[in-house]
C-alpha cells in the first residue's frame, strides 16, 4: 500500500477497513467471542475503534506474528470452549452474513470449509523468464478466499503438526489438507475481494456505499 498505516486501519467510506467485516461477523447468532490479531503497536487503536462500535460481544485483542500463520496461531491459542473457529482476513471487508453462515454450516457438517471462487480465466503455469510452461484445466481450479471455518480440534492439530515439522502454509486450509482431512469448498462472492493495492482500496471506496447499503450486507450502526 506504500502507506505507514496498516491497511486494516485505512479509511474506506469514512470507516477503518477492518470494521466492515467486524460488524458483520458480530451478527452471527452462534458467535461466542471475537479475537482480533493485530500488530503490537496498533492494539490500543484496534481496541479503541472496536469499543466504539458497541458490538455487544466478547472481544479480545492479541498481538500477531511475522507470518499469517503465526498470527492465526496466536488467535487460535486464545480459543476456549467452542466447536468451530472462523478465520477471516480484515482485508476482505465485504463478505456477507450469508457467506459466513454458509461456511459455518458446511464446516459444522464436514469439519472444514472455506469460501472460494471457481476460476473463470484461462490458467497459465509460468516457467523461466515469465514464459508459459503449461495451460492448466481451469475446471477444477478454485481461488481461495476467507472466511475459513474448522473444527477447533482439527485446526489445532494442523497447527501443531506445522510447528513440529516446520511447515509454512499459505492459508489454514493448506495445513488441514496435510492431515488428510477433507475441506469443503463453499462458493464465495465476487465482492469478497481482498484489498491489497491502492487500486483495490479505490475500488472499495467506490463500492462501499452500494454494498453496505444492500439488504444482503446491511449492518446496524
Amino acid at each position: 500500500m506504500a502507506n505507514p498505516t496498516p491497511k486494516a486501519f485505512l479509511p474506506v467510506n469514512g470507516q477503518p477497513l477492518f470494521t466492515f467485516s467486524l460488524r458483520t461477523i458480530a451478527r452471527l447468532p452462534s458467535l461466542q467471542s471475537l479475537i482480533l490479531v493485530v500488530a503490537s503497536e496498533w492494539q490500543a487503536k484496534a481496541r479503541e475503534i472496536s469499543d466504539a462500535l458497541k458490538l455487544h460481544i466478547r472481544l479480545r485483542v492479541t498481538p500477531g506474528g511475522e507470518e499469517r500463520q503465526d498470527s492465526v496461531a496466536a488467535g487460535l491459542a486464545l480459543v476456549e470452549e467452542s466447536d468451530l473457529v472462523l478465520v477471516h482476513d480484515a482485508a476482505r471487508p465485504f463478505a456477507t452474513l450469508d457467506l459466513f453462515n454458509r461456511c459455518i454450516a458446511a464446516a459444522a457438517e464436514s469439519g472444514a470449509a472455506i469460501a472460494a471462487i471457481p476460476a473463470k480465466d484461462t490458467i497459465k503455469l509460468a516457467g523461466p523468464e515469465q514464459t508459459i510452461r503449461e495451460t492448466i484445466d481451469r475446471s477444477g481450479v478454485w481461488l481461495a478466499q476467507t472466511p475459513q471455518v474448522f473444527r477447533v480440534d482439527l485446526l489445532k492439530r494442523a497447527y501443531e503438526r506445522a510447528r513440529r515439522d516446520q511447515i509454512l502454509g499459505t492459508d489454514e486450509a493448506a495445513l488441514v489438507e496435510l492431515l488428510g482431512a477433507p475441506v469443503r469448498l463453499v462458493v464465495g462472492e465476487e465482492a469478497n475481494r481482498k484489498i491489497t493495492t491502492p487500486d483495490d482500496l479505490e475500488w472499495a471506496e467506490w463500492r462501499a456505499p452500494e454494498l453496505v447499503g444492500s439488504q444482503r450486507f446491511r449492518v446496524k450502526r
